[in-house]
């Protein structure tokens, strides 16, 4: 039974970031319906970056937002890739996580295809307590407290206790 201040997978979200459009974003949006079996949404340019060619309202990526017990199960295919080891700079004061993976041939099942190419990924994990319904909630929407945020540690200790993820300083 959980209790009121347990931690959980809120959500993970793999990123591939291509920064155009075209076929090189429609083979990467098809790597992450492949890796992840689920439908991938575009990513899109809110500002202008006149260097790089970007203008506002322009694809650059895609994304997959995954929750419950597929983000859990997709979560520890990831983090078997990385050999269970993340860096300590991957946790930040929110106790969120990131990291990448470099090629999604890693992932067990996949083989390299030619006609798509190497993709590589960021995978974002957010770890939230239960009872946040204070911040969705239509009447009386306020922040979390202090003191029922996930912290930094807290979110370490989690991902060592439920996932052996050895924390590399």
């Amino acid at each position: 039974m959980s209790g009121p201040r347990d931690i959980y997978v809120e959500k993970v979200t793999v990123n591939i970031g291509v920064g155009e459009a075209g076929e090189r974003l429609v083979k990467a949006q098809k790597v992450l319906e492949m890796v992840t079996g689920q439908k991938s949404v575009q990513t899109i340019s809110k500002t202008v970056n006149r260097d790089l060619g970007i203008r506002v309202g322009m694809p650059l990526g895609c994304k997959v937002t995954l929750r419950g017990d597929v983000a859990e199960n997709f979560l520890g295919r990831a983090l078997s890739i990385r050999e269970r080891k993340v860096y300590a700079y991957s946790f930040d004061k929110e106790g969120n996580m990131s990291f990448g993976i470099s090629d999604y041939t890693d992932f067990e099942g996949m083989k390299f295809d030619p006609g798509i190419g190497i993709f590589g990924m960021d995978v974002s994990v957010v770890l939230r307590r239960t009872g946040n319904r204070i911040t969705q909630r239509a009447l009386l929407k306020r922040k979390i407290p202090k003191s029922h945020r996930v912290d930094r540690g807290e979110a370490i200790q989690y991902m060592k206790d439920n996932y052996e993820v050895e924390v590399v300083e």
